[in-house]
């Protein structure tokens, strides 16, 4: 999600560092929290409460409300340097980890961060094409009946979804079209509340509440340790927004301190993703226990009314099809324009763009750097797709992976630089077994979506 400041600078008044006046209050910071974090990660709850039960299902969920909270509270304080209310600002995450903890610790943020953009790409194509083959059963089995073999291929719905990334990548300033955010926006809540609506309507049908203490039997208790480590990751992809949090921050007014208006603003959006959370993730297993599928709205625990699926599955298309583009290829493009034309400043394939006239079109500019880098990266986004077509696994294996290092392991450095906390003080001693119990949490669902990736591989 990007967050753009108003070009226009109020009756010639400017922030103290140049820039337009912000405007931002905690109640408008928490809707940009709110609108960026619900995705398709809410469609995986169920699934992930139902492999813990209804203590641990919960509890988790909660768990991981209360670190991102302490994630964000940490991370806050570091958008300021040195003074927490009139220092230079840290206005990206990027921005903070350079200055705080310096070019290798900056490296080693962009390749976790950039490789977290790649793979949330390939998990927008994954789930594209389920969302399109749900559709296509949707319609077969209203017309057919719940019984009928309604069977389609993904692999032809992914690469048709690679062939309009590839024209979107074209479109210049694509990533600017300020209405592209709304719809995601309105497309993303639209879909999330037919979910939590369908789980709770079918949770009254029922009339009885479905589901046990100790969640999904699996066959040995290994498989269970490894399904419990995939609804983990499943969970963690769900909540951080750590990477956004500085641009975020960037956007509001002071005085108060920005650092004190954002944690209320965190604690704001925290408390409604967690309900919302909870809401979608119990009502799904109170309805089908057991057999809560992979993806709320495409694994067919819902076969009618046949509309409202079809139209939530369409919400999903529409905004990943904007998603994909704007929030995690483009970082990517602009990161690779930049570093090639830094070094190789005299090539005319990196730097010279050509002017190309297609009939009923105006004049386009083409320059072949891009237009082969991002054939490339869209080519390559949906060949691991196509290799790896797993939706649960995808989502914990994302989260798993970014969880500790971005959400955890960098906001603590730098806040221990920012507050200059001596080394085996009692503050010290609490972050960094803090920081380590999270680590291991989040290895331990690495492993586990890992072998989950394998599993669904060879079997």
């Amino acid at each position: 999600m990007a967050v753009q400041h108003s070009l226009q600078v109020i009756d010639g008044r400017c922030d103290d560092d140049g820039s337009p006046p912000r405007t931002g209050t905690a109640w408008t910071c928490a809707a940009h929290i709110i609108t960026a974090v619900i995705g398709s990660g809410v469609l995986s709850l169920a699934w992930g409460v139902a492999q813990l039960g209804w203590v641990a299902g919960p509890a988790c969920m909660l768990c991981f409300a209360l670190v991102t909270y302490v994630s964000a509270s940490l991370l806050s304080d570091c958008y300021r340097c040195q003074d927490a209310e009139k220092g230079p600002r840290n206005r990206s995450y990027m921005d903070a980890v350079r200055f705080y903890l310096g070019k290798k610790q900056t490296w080693a943020c962009g390749s976790l961060q950039y490789l977290s953009l790649y793979g949330c790409s390939v998990a927008y194509i994954i789930t594209t094409a389920t969302s399109i083959r749900a559709i296509l059963k949707a319609n077969c089995y209203h017309a057919h009946g719940h019984d009928a073999p309604c069977s389609f291929d993904g692999s032809y719905y992914m690469l048709m979804f690679g062939g309009v990334q590839l024209l979107l990548s074209s479109i210049p300033d694509f990533h600017d079209m300020a209405w592209l955010s709304v719809l995601a926006a309105v497309m993303s809540f639209s879909y999330a509340f037919i979910g939590l609506g369908l789980g709770l309507s079918n949770t009254i049908s029922n009339g009885v509440i479905k589901g046990s203490i100790t969640g999904v039997p699996m066959k040995t208790p290994l498989a269970k340790v490894w399904r419990v480590s995939q609804a983990i990751g499943d969970i963690a992809f769900a909540y951080p927004y750590s990477l956004i949090l500085l641009e975020i921050q960037d956007t509001l007014k002071s005085p108060p301190a920005e650092n004190k208006t954002m944690k209320k603003a965190s604690i704001i959006s925290i408390l409604v993703t967690t309900f919302f959370y909870l809401c979608c993730g119990c009502f799904g297993y109170a309805a089908f226990g057991n057999d809560a599928p992979g993806n709320l709205l495409t694994g067919f625990g819902f076969y009618e009314p046949y509309w409202l699926i079809d139209f939530a599955n369409a919400c999903i298309i529409l905004h990943l099809l904007g998603g994909y583009q704007q929030v995690y290829s483009q970082p990517i493009y602009q990161f690779a324009d930049r570093y090639f034309a830094e070094r190789y400043p005299g090539s005319g394939f990196v730097n010279d763009f050509h002017t190309v006239k297609v009939p009923l079109l105006p004049p386009y500019r083409v320059n072949l750097l891009r237009v082969c880098f991002r054939t490339a990266y869209v080519a390559s986004t949906t060949a691991v797709a196509l290799f790896f077509p797993y939706f649960n696994e995808i989502l914990a294996l994302l989260g798993a992976l970014n969880f500790w290092p971005l959400a955890i392991y960098f906001p603590v450095e730098m806040y221990f630089i920012q507050r200059k906390v001596p080394r085996w003080s009692t503050r010290w001693l609490v972050l960094q077994g803090f920081s380590t119990v999270c680590l291991l949490v989040s290895a331990f669902a690495l492993v586990g979506s890992i072998q989950g990736v394998i599993s669904q591989k060879l079997g």
